[in-house]
Parts: structure tokens; C-alpha cells; sequence
């Protein structure tokens, strides 16, 4: 379990450090210390790269009071953060969700609003056009409506029109949905959804990788699709075009072994049909079709995207 000044230590580092962040939840996770990562970025500049592997050190007395100075500045914006109802979730808690334990580009750190339960890693996303038709709206919240009747957590991304419906379907059946957004926890995007997302922090969670003031970028919405779809056990496109940013999370989720399930009412587009041939991609007119492939592709009921990697056969 991640100790309050390894908590800290996490958030120092990725403030300090100078490497991309997949790389510091690497290098955390092989090391099984934050502090000590950190020691050694402070220290870089001094210290001959191949003595990290070493565990060696340089002037660890200017070390030792960088370190410091920098874990109780992180301890300090943990504790604001806990006070505004945001935590931060670190790759060493045992609250980091599971599902998001075997992608590859994983986020060492994650803001929560509200509480994301184990129950969580029983979950398909719900993704699509920001500006969809009543067909669509119809479509999605029928499936989110299904899947949460089913027992499964609704995954979508807070946007205008289909992610939107998810959310509410969801919420709607009585079941349980997350956000995973594309700003940090104290912005929303679009300002439309807040009241939504208000009332998910608040019954159910929201999610992201982003410090809690982030704006939205075009980077941020890439990178937003890839947790979401690291967290779930598959993805639902419900409608979508050819520019899409939908089309990023089918890639992604394809590329980290989860399935990807195309409605039916896409199939005469190009991209669609493409995407439809690929292995992991299955064309679908309902959340029953979505259930099936699911509970196929995990065994023994064991509801983690793990097994979903590792058993996922060819179409």
C-alpha cells in the first residue's frame, strides 16, 4: 500500500521530472517506491545514469533537502485536493482500478471525484458523435440503459450527445457510470455538462489523468480515450463519422486487446466497414449481442480486461 509520503513522493515526481509519464509508472512500479524515482531525477544531473540501477546516489545531502522541500509542497496540493473532494489515486494504491494495471501506456496518477468501486472493473464505455441523431440518442440510451440493467458500470466521456446519453441512461436504470474527461477535475468540458457532472462526482465518479486545473487540448481527448477504454472490458460505438474522435478510442481500445463493437446503423460507412473486418471488432444491433461476446472472452466470470487480453480469439 502507497504510504502518505510515497503519495507525495508520486506527485513530486511528476511535477519535477522531466520524462513522459509512462515511463515514471514503469519505473514506480519496478522500483516499488515513488521516493526513490524522485531521488534519482533530483539527482540526474550529477549522478551517471547506469548508477540508478545501482542504487546509488550523489550528494545525498542536497538530494535529501530537495526531496523534501518537494514532497511537502505535493503534500500540501494532496491536502487541498482531498479538501475540494478530489483524490488522487497513485499506480502503488490498491484503489488504482485493475482493468487500467495492464495497458501499457498506463497513467501513474488519477484525480477521482466521488469513489470508483471494484465493482468498476465490470464495465463497457459508451462513445459517439458529439452532435448525433434521435436514432442515435435513442441507440445509446437503450444499450448504456441495458448494460446498466445488466450489472455493468456505463463508461463514457462526458461530451455533448451520445456520451452525454450514456450517462443519463445509465444513471436512469439506477446503475452505476464513470466519466473519464479530458480536463482536469476542476474544469468541465463542455460547460453544458456540469450540472451532469456534478451529479456523477456525486452518486458515481468521475475521472482523469490531468492536474485538476488542466484546460481542455486536442492532446488531452486522445489521451482521455485511452484511459477509457484501458478501464473497460469493451468499447460500444454507437454513432459516429469518419473524423470522429470516437474512432481514436476503437484504435486504442483495439491496440490494448479490448473489443471493440460497431452499431449496425454505421456499417455503410467506409471507416465503419474497415473497422468491422479488423479481429476484436464485432458489428452489434444490441447491449445482449455486446454481453455475449464479453462474457465469452473472460473465463470463469473473472470480469477483468486482463483475461479479456489474454483470451480474445480471432474472429
Amino acid at each position: 500500500m502507497s504510504s502518505p509520503v510515497e503519495h507525495a513522493a508520486l506527485v513530486a515526481l511528476l511535477r519535477e521530472g522531466r520524462r513522459p509519464w509512462q515511463v515514471y509508472a514503469e519505473l514506480v512500479e519496478d522500483t516499488g517506491s515513488a521516493l526513490h524515482v524522485l531521488e534519482h531525477e533530483l539527482e540526474r544531473d550529477e549522478v551517471p545514469e547506469t548508477l540508478f540501477d545501482q542504487g546509488l546516489g550523489g550528494d545525498a545531502a542536497l538530494a535529501r533537502v530537495d526531496v523534501s522541500a518537494a514532497i511537502d509542497e505535493a503534500a500540501g496540493d494532496l491536502a487541498a485536493w482531498r479538501s475540494a473532494g478530489i483524490d488522487a489515486v497513485t499506480i502503488l494504491g490498491p484503489s488504482y482500478p485493475q482493468n487500467l494495471r495492464g495497458v501499457q501506456h498506463r497513467p501513474p496518477l488519477l484525480f477521482v471525484a466521488g469513489e470508483l468501486l471494484p465493482a468498476d472493473a465490470r464495465a463497457i464505455s459508451v462513445v459517439g458523435s458529439r452532435a448525433p441523431t434521435g436514432a442515435g440518442v435513442a441507440t445509446a440510451h437503450r444499450i448504456a440503459g441495458d448494460l446498466a440493467d445488466a450489472g455493468f458500470t456505463v463508461f463514457s466521456g462526458l461530451a455533448a450527445g451520445i456520451d452525454a446519453t450514456a450517462h443519463t441512461a445509465s444513471l436512469a436504470a439506477g446503475g452505476r457510470t464513470v466519466a473519464v474527461v479530458g480536463t482536469g477535475l476542476r474544469c468541465c468540458y463542455p460547460p453544458q455538462n456540469a450540472e451532469l457532472a456534478q451529479r456523477i462526482a456525486q452518486e458515481c465518479a468521475l475521472v482523469s489523468q490531468f492536474w485538476p486545473d488542466s484546460p481542455p487540448t486536442r492532446r488531452s481527448f486522445p489521451m482521455r480515450n485511452a484511459v477509457m477504454s484501458g478501464m473497460t472490458l469493451g468499447t460500444v460505438i454507437v454513432e459516429a463519422s469518419h473524423a470522429s474522435g470516437t474512432r481514436i478510442q476503437a484504435r486504442l481500445a483495439l491496440a490494448q486487446g479490448r473489443p471493440v463493437f460497431i452499431h449496425h446503423s454505421l456499417l455503410p460507412q467506409p471507416w465503419a466497414r474497415e473497422l468491422a473486418a479488423r479481429p476484436g471488432a464485432y458489428p452489434i444491433t444490441s447491449a445482449e449481442q455486446v454481453l455475449a461476446v464479453v462474457e465469452r472472452l473472460t473465463a470463469d466470470e473473472q470480469l477483468v480486461a486482463d483475461e479479456v487480453t489474454a483470451g480474445a480469439p480471432g474472429r
